[in-house]
């Protein structure tokens, strides 16, 4: 070959068009740079900065920094290779992408069958020095599909830093999703047969998020079950669906409740028998079981059902029973729910509207809906047990229950502290419900008639307000916790049980029972800061506060010392 033809080839291959594009390939580099700045800690640090420190050092210990990742977009895969050898970056030799041909599939109802994507992989060095991987995935996209790339550049929806676990121990694998998914967004995720791998991927909710949000955990082989739960909660609208259907929900519960069918499933099953005893269309029935069963209250069992713990606390005969409650959620509760709206816009309760009186008032002028409401407020037994175990009352001789229903709490309190003696304070309707619960208590208790906004009885050393504020609005509060202060002896303790709206973070009962209390009562639920405040208004400090079962606390307070 002579010199001519050399310098004809060279003056060819100077004008080829490169397989990637400016763009693109700067995203690249500045993707591999990223890659010698990180290392496992740094990408758990960046990906979840509230991690704590041990879960860190946990999840560490069983993930590795394996790669970051970015999306490219040449117009053919010829001279690519080639292009980013240029570059330092020697890539084996290519596998196709089924996940990310999906997710765009879905993103741009593009058929995946038109999509032709696939991965490259070359080393790169990390902070620390050891190997990782610059995981390249390469769209080859036509004019007719130049849209795909504009948007996917402009949002960078692909990119992401990854994580191996290893090994891939179900165990492992579970754990390492759940500290993931309780910082990060599920975000899809599939599994690559050409690489026998199940990958999960999470991105960071926050709108103000730092590029490279988004985060791979990568678990070899197939995880079918793992997967389809990820990317269920991957997908916002069925998210919201389920929400959604939260009412269905409570009336298939209140419905079992008021066929008390989980009392006839301990002793018959099999759906003819239990059809029977209910009174209940056969075939209706099985897909209210089947139902149940999706929400954990039944399970199946031989030919026919049997209750789980859950299904169990629906029973009318057993300790700590919450039918009363399946049936008030489901019943009146359920109806003046329907005006929510209206109580948002107003402050004022629904309940009130819907039956054309408070509830306390229609409650009590309805002796059956009365006496099923006493019973619900009982199902917080766990609540009145655990009160009754912490209180320190050595010194005590006199509780007295201020606005105490049908005596479930002082009679737990009775009970465990043989040298006490009660008194509870309550409406006359009230107090009549509150008899066969004191019963076995009864020559250690007196029940007096009386109205707390008046005035409470003076002899006690222990005072107990139990769901009672709640109830109110902060100006009611202070009149309820000024008679308390009034009448109180001034050695004596005032004991508030609530729950607690949390001061941050929105995953208590406290959360959407505050919404119950606005609908049905005009009352709140508060935090801690504010029930000091209140309390300090009244004259009292609050000096202690325990966690009590069903998300609720003790709250524990003295009249302030003169100083």
């Amino acid at each position: 070959m002579d010199s001519r033809s050399t310098d004809r080839e060279r003056d060819m291959t100077s004008t080829i068009t490169p397989a990637l594009h400016a763009e693109d390939l700067d995203r690249l580099l500045s993707v591999v740079r990223l890659i010698g700045r990180l290392d496992t800690g740094s990408v758990l640090t960046s990906a979840m900065p509230l991690l704590g420190d041990d879960e860190r050092t946990a999840l560490a210990r069983h993930t590795a920094f394996a790669h970051a990742a970015v999306l490219v977009f040449p117009e053919t895969l010829d001279g690519l290779a080639a292009q980013l050898s240029r570059h330092g970056l020697e890539v084996g030799a290519p596998k196709s992408s089924v996940v990310v041909r999906d997710r765009l599939s879905r993103r741009y109802s593009v058929p995946a069958a038109r999509l032709d994507v696939v991965i490259l992989r070359a080393p790169v060095a990390n902070r620390a020095g050891r190997r990782c991987e610059v995981e390249i995935f390469a769209l080859v996209t036509p004019p007719d599909l130049r849209h795909v790339a504009e948007q996917e550049r402009r949002h960078d929806r692909e990119s992401h830093l990854a994580l191996t676990v290893a090994p891939a121990d179900p165990v492992v694998v579970r754990g390492s999703r759940a500290t993931l998914r309780a910082h990060l967004s599920p975000d899809g995720g599939g599994y690559n047969g050409h690489e026998d791998a199940t990958v999960l991927y999470f991105r960071d909710p926050r709108p103000t998020a730092a590029d490279r949000h988004r985060l791979e955990l990568i678990c070899a082989g197939h995880h079918p079950d793992l997967l389809a739960a990820h990317r269920r909660e991957s997908a916002p609208a069925t998210a919201l669906l389920h929400l959604l259907t939260g009412a269905w929900a409570t009336r298939a519960i209140a419905t079992a409740a008021e066929l008390r069918l989980p009392d006839h499933l301990v002793t018959t099953p099999g759906l003819p028998g239990l059809a029977a005893a209910t009174g209940a269309d056969p075939d209706s029935l099985a897909r209210l079981l089947r139902y149940l069963t999706a929400l954990g209250v039944v399970r199946p069992s031989g030919s026919g059902h049997e209750l789980t713990d859950l299904g169990t606390l629906l029973r009318s005969d057993v300790e700590g029973s919450m039918r009363a409650l399946a049936l008030m959620y489901g019943g009146p509760f359920y109806r003046s729910f329907a005006g929510l709206t209206e109580a948002v816009r107003t402050g004022e309760e629904s309940y009130a509207k819907v039956f054309g009186a408070h509830h306390f008032a229609h409650m009590a002028a309805d002796p059956g809906l009365a006496e099923l409401f006493h019973e619900s407020m009982a199902a917080g037994g766990a609540m009145f047990t655990e009160a009754a175990r912490v209180l320190d009352l050595s010194a005590a001789r006199v509780v007295v229950d201020v606005a105490g229903g049908n005596g479930e709490l002082l009679s737990r309190v009775l009970t465990a502290h043989p040298h006490l003696h009660g008194v509870l304070m309550d409406r006359p309707h009230a107090l009549a419900a509150a008899e066969p619960t004191l019963a076995p208590v009864a020559d250690r208790c007196a029940l007096v008639p009386g109205d707390f906004t008046e005035s409470v009885p003076t002899t006690g050393d222990v005072y107990l307000l139990s769901r009672v504020l709640h109830d109110w609005d902060d100006q009611r509060c202070q009149a309820i916790l000024a008679t308390c202060f009034r009448d109180m002896p001034d050695h004596a303790e005032l004991v508030v049980l609530e729950r607690l709206l949390p001061e941050s973070q929105t995953e208590d009962l406290a959360v959407p029972w505050d919404i119950h209390m606005l609908c049905n009562t005009g009352g709140r639920e508060r935090t801690e800061s504010r029930y000091r405040a209140l309390l300090a208004e009244a004259g009292f400090d609050l000096f202690e506060t325990h966690p009590l079962p069903l998300d609720a606390h003790l709250l524990r307070a003295r009249k302030r010392r003169s100083r």
